[in-house]
């Protein structure tokens, strides 16, 4: 016998329980979406607390040679990813990047880290809206290779989101480090 799917209503941010550096504290109990969700939602609270407090220079810091990466890159970075997995893939919207290349690392000496947060927040308020048309078993297509057509669910795409934050979190942890010593979160 299949259990029908849990009612599902997006927690905000804003709302929910948050540490002291006001990130929301993930769902540690109860069901698999609102956990999934929440974990999604501190990732995402994280990047914009590597960013806080610093300016369009110290965000366009590289890391460290040879590599090119810096705060803003991975913000645009990320606004490329939320488009790509929710509109893309799970709704099958052919819509363009984001940014002027679709990995978004790309510095515009004419946009700075607020546009390029404002564009990040613009692409996490979309997804939100399409994946509260769907069930974790839902599914939609790849489209970029070498993957193309292979078909993955949201509770996939959503893992690979928490993944894909969580490891460019890490990046930013080291980015915000070089940039002012700040540590930790």
């Amino acid at each position: 016998m299949t259990t029908p799917p849990v009612p599902h209503t997006p927690q905000s941010p804003q709302t929910s329980p948050a540490l002291p550096d006001g990130r929301p504290i993930p769902v540690m109990t109860g069901p698999e979406r609102p956990m999934l969700e929440s974990w999604l939602d501190f990732h995402r609270a994280t990047l914009e607390l590597k960013c806080r407090g610093l300016d369009d220079g110290q965000v366009r810091l590289a890391s460290a040679k040879p590599s090119s990466l810096t705060l803003l890159g991975l913000v645009q970075h990320l606004a490329e990813v939320e488009r790509t997995w929710f509109q893309r893939v799970l709704a099958g919207l052919d819509v363009p990047p984001v940014f002027e290349e679709e990995t978004g690392y790309a510095l515009d000496p004419e946009r700075g880290l607020a546009d390029a947060l404002d564009m990040w927040r613009r692409e996490i308020a979309r997804g939100r809206e399409l994946l509260a048309e769907r069930d974790l078993e839902d599914t939609g297509r790849i489209v970029d290779e070498p993957l193309a057509g292979v078909e993955v669910s949201v509770r996939w795409v959503l893992i690979h989101l928490v993944e894909e934050y969580a490891r460019h979190n890490g990046h930013a942890d080291i980015l915000r480090e070089r940039i002012d010593g700040s540590t930790g979160a």
